[in-house]
């Protein structure tokens, strides 16, 4: 077993490549966000959706552990949490795989088992946003390559990854529920699945080779 900080730095690094490589540096991204001011940005987000799209809302994700309730928050991160809500509501999480899972780390899911469907969406790059909550223990944030790179990879924090705010890692959302099942979520293949092989082969590749990975059931928005 590595030691906590090895395993911190492996899937920091793990993190920045997630998805699509960007050529972007981490400093241009804090040079960026230096820029804008946290709550006037969420504030004009919020503002340019509408109706329900504006009010914090529930997701609940059935896992192959059990149920994790996840509460987005617009205002904390209103590109994110736009982001997250369209994924949901067009089942694309259904079936995707916790494919890196470090503990007391993170736990990092959001490749769709169909190659074609998940090339489409990787594609769909969307900009950043301010940090405005901190990576503590559930929270849930979207991984990303470098600024203004983030698709549909996201993670849930199972540490204290504080550290990560100034890099740049805005969480949307936070595990109201079913934390412990997060933190369950089998962990021993660490960093061993290749996120190019999932690209090409999708669940396939995933289940014939890590059968023990745990996995999102469904995911769906919970009735207000």
């Amino acid at each position: 077993m590595l030691t906590s900080r090895l395993v911190f730095w492996g899937g920091l690094f793990g993190l920045l490549i997630a998805g699509c490589m960007g050529s972007r540096t981490v400093s241009q991204a804090k040079q960026k966000q230096a820029k804008e001011d946290p709550a006037a940005v969420a504030e004009s987000e919020v503002r340019q959706v509408s109706g329900s799209d504006q009010q914090p809302y529930l997701v609940r994700m059935e896992t192959s552990k059990g149920d994790v309730v996840i509460e987005v928050h617009p205002e904390w991160a209103p590109r994110g949490a736009k982001r997250f809500r369209e994924l949901v509501e067009i089942g694309f999480y259904d079936e995707c795989r916790f494919f890196r899972v470090l503990e007391g780390f993170v736990a990092q899911v959001g490749m769709n088992g169909d190659p074609e469907l998940n090339a489409t969406w990787s594609k769909k790059k969307f900009r950043d946003d301010p940090v405005i909550q901190s990576n503590k223990p559930s929270f849930v944030t979207f991984a990303t390559s470098g600024t203004d790179s983030r698709t549909t990879q996201f993670f849930f924090n199972i540490g204290d990854n504080s550290s990560l705010d100034r890099r740049g890692f805005a969480p949307f959302g936070k595990v109201i529920e079913g934390q412990e099942f997060v933190e369950a979520l089998y962990g021993r293949y660490g960093e061993e699945p290749q996120q190019d092989r999932i690209d090409r082969k999708g669940n396939a590749y995933l289940k014939s080779e890590f059968p023990k990975l745990d996995y999102i059931v469904r995911a769906a928005i919970e009735p207000q």
